[in-house]
């Protein structure tokens, strides 16, 4: 059984929490992003990675695809994402929130509109912190497509907001 160094294994488990912001807003679900964190923690391990791999760039990597793998069977199946759900410890008090969690609502919306090129590039840049080239590493295409992608669907999303559906 393949098995990970100690620098990877602890590369991987600093990234977790990362990791599954990264999950969550592929799948728009906490329940779907935490299956999709188990799905890839359970492949790294089980099929290990290049001794030289950089170990965040390769969990996001089969994150990605997993995700992908997800979606084609979804789509096999005909289903459809689920609505997102809050978590009990992430609900805001809707005295506290209610404007708040209506543009929360809006913007996720928003997102979920994008195209997954476009909403893969923005998570990782605008909402993980990783710089272009990381984005562009872990996708596996040039900084300059991540750079396009991330300037179209901030365009879609200031579009979106001018629409009656963001108030």
């Amino acid at each position: 059984m393949p098995s990970l160094s100690t620098s990877q294994r602890e590369l991987l488990l600093a990234e977790l929490g990362s990791l599954r912001r990264f999950c969550r807003s592929l799948s728009g679900s906490t329940a779907d992003a935490d299956d999709l964190l188990q799905i890839t923690v359970e492949r790294i391990l089980e099929k290990g990675m290049p001794a030289d791999a950089d170990a965040v760039k390769w969990a996001y990597r089969v994150c990605k695809n997993a995700w992908i793998d997800e979606l084609r069977s979804r789509e096999v199946r005909q289903r459809y994402p689920q609505q997102m759900a809050w978590d009990s410890d992430e609900a805001p008090s809707a005295e506290e929130s209610a404007g708040q969690e209506r543009a929360l609502e809006a913007l996720t919306a928003a997102v979920a509109k994008l195209p997954q090129e476009q909403r893969l590039a923005l998570t990782l840049v605008a909402v993980e912190g990783k710089s272009y080239a990381e984005a562009a590493d872990i996708l596996e295409v040039p900084v300059g497509t991540i750079m396009s992608r991330i300037a179209r669907a901030r365009a879609q999303l200031l579009k979106y907001r001018e629409t009656p559906e963001w108030d």
